[in-house]
């Protein structure tokens, strides 16, 4: 039995199943795969083949394959009655459900581009993102619609209301219109230093290349015989926790799910550990890609052991400090569990630059695994690098913060200090310096800090991230208060918590009478702050 560094190299060297060769793209010479689908609508048409069997579960709701096709169908023909075309701007902003990876579908087999809002996003940052991506239709759930109400004017349709209206023509056709792979197909949010989020661009090719490579990691795995998805012939099931505005969500599950007939089983609300449980005992899951912190509320659950969880096979999940821990508890909670995954990735790179499967999970654990087949790493000056077609177009309408980020010869820089080992092992050692990882969510402290100075009682505020056991880290805010004035950190939450998002809202405060550290460019000293470094006197002058 071949390791699984040997199945790669067969199955992607010259003459394999997934041969990877150089080219140039755009003008930059990367690895892609020789053979490859010219769009995302290729996927859909390849996803018919799936037919009766069962596509979403979503609550009381069973659909299938065929039915999932013909309702992308009609809501591509309603959008295109809403004046939608190539290039247009289709945003959603809602909850986890059927609708939303239906208006994905429609909108990136019409050649328009989807624009997935975070969900948990307040007013104030939701008509930002409906301005700056310019989008032309919004779906969303109530619960949002009310959330943005009197402040855009841009079409609403109402999941469970007037979302109806995009499915008046049942019978419509899968879209022809002419794709090409450079065509812009997502545009997602993340975080910025700046204090306003940035819109990740990815393309046809880069989401077709994400999901290439999850196909050959899961051939590289069944040749390894350390199949990734369920027995053999059986059909396999997803348990769909990722938000589908976010890479892992969209470009690695649901992408993957429409090709490779796997039943996505979505959660109603809010994740919860027990639901959790009962829905992979119910539907009998076989594979659940998620955050870390959710699969630690899950192993760490009093009453997992009561519930079937016999038919996981496979957890992934991304980068965490305690890889090695947290594998060994998923082990013990799945017994049937053939492969655990460690992975590393950003928005910027689609999900997953770097996995770590199989046997690699054992011998490896601290890694986050190797790069993908036709993804490059480096680590320059301590700084973890990509480059490959699985990287962003650039930043949505941004070209100052696209060249920031982009060298002329095609390398991302992440900002994420690591190295690589001899065996070409990917290790994360630090994350961006200030970029605060909270369930799975980057939060950039620099937007709360504005939020907090804008306080009447606010002097200066700075903002770090403090450990947390399953949510890798949490928010921590220090202050200093103006003379005179008071402001508890009950009232500060709440001002912050009225225009960014719940998850940004600071869990600890500490107030200060002192000035914030700060060098002589007037930068925070954030190793000071978190107590990894002592105070200079020439640093404050």
């Amino acid at each position: 039995m071949p390791t699984r560094a040997e199945a790669e190299a067969v199955l992607t060297g010259p003459g394999g199943q997934f041969e990877i060769v150089r080219d140039v793209v755009d003008g930059v010479a990367m690895k892609v795969y020789k053979d490859r689908l010219p769009s995302l609508r290729s996927v859909f048409e390849i996803g018919a083949a799936h037919a009766d069997k069962e596509h979403i579960v979503f609550g009381d709701r069973r659909i299938t394959f065929a039915e999932f096709q013909r309702l992308a169908n009609a809501v591509s023909a309603g959008l295109v009655a809403a004046g939608v075309g190539p290039g247009d701007r289709v945003a959603v902003l809602s909850a986890n459900n059927p609708e939303w990876a239906l208006t994905f579908w429609a909108t990136v087999n019409l050649g328009a581009i989807c624009v997935g809002l975070n969900a948990w996003w307040k007013a104030d940052e939701i008509a930002y993102g409906l301005e700056h991506s310019g989008a032309s239709v919004l779906v969303a759930d109530r619960e949002r619609a009310d959330r943005i109400a009197g402040r855009t004017s841009v079409p609403t349709y109402v999941i469970g209301e007037t979302f109806d209206e995009l499915l008046a023509l049942p019978d419509a056709r899968l879209p022809a219109t002419p794709i090409d792979e450079g065509d812009p197909a997502v545009i997602f949010y993340t975080s910025g230093t700046t204090g306003r989020p940035k819109g990740s661009v990815s393309t046809h090719r880069s989401m077709l290349a994400t999901l290439q490579n999850q196909v050959t990691t899961s051939a590289v795995n069944s040749m390894a015989g350390q199949s990734s998805l369920s027995a053999s012939g059986q059909q396999p099931v997803s348990l769909l926790t990722s938000p589908l505005f976010h890479v892992s969500g969209c470009h690695a599950s649901l992408v993957v799910g429409m090709l490779a007939g796997i039943k996505l089983v979505i959660p109603e609300g809010r994740f919860e550990a027990g639901s959790a449980l009962e829905l992979i005992q119910r539907e009998r899951v076989t594979l659940w890609a998620t955050v870390p912190t959710m699969v630690w509320r899950v192993v760490e659950h009093p009453d997992r052991h009561r519930y079937d969880l016999s038919s996981v096979v496979t957890v992934v999940y991304g980068g965490s400090p305690a890889a090695g821990e947290l594998q060994r508890r998923a082990m013990e909670t799945f017994p049937s569990i053939r492969s655990t995954g460690n992975a590393y990735g950003l928005t910027e790179t689609g999900a997953a630059a770097t996995v770590l499967a199989g046997e690699e999970a054992l011998t490896h654990p601290d890694s986050v695994g190797r790069p993908l087949p036709n993804v490059d790493v480096r680590a320059l000056d301590g700084e973890l690098q990509v480059k490959g077609p699985i990287v962003m177009a650039g930043y949505w309408s941004d070209p100052d913060a696209t060249a920031a980020v982009m060298t002329s010869d095609g390398w991302f820089r992440t900002g994420d200090l690591g190295h690589i080992d001899d065996d070409g092992y990917v290790y994360v050692t630090d994350r961006a310096k200030d970029v605060v990882i909270r369930g799975g969510e980057n939060v950039y402290p620099a937007e709360i800090e504005e939020r907090l100075a804008a306080h009447p009682a606010v002097a200066e505020a700075a903002v770090v991230g403090v450990a947390h056991p399953s949510l890798g880290e949490e928010v921590k805010a220090i202050v200093r208060l103006r003379p005179g004035l008071q402001a508890s950190p009950e009232e500060l939450a709440r001002w912050v918590g009225e225009t960014l998002a719940d998850f940004k809202v600071p869990a600890h405060w500490s107030f200060t009478g002192d000035l914030l550290p700060r060098n002589a460019a007037g930068k925070l000293l954030k190793d000071v702050l978190r107590g990894q470094a002592r105070v200079q006197l020439t640093e404050t002058l």
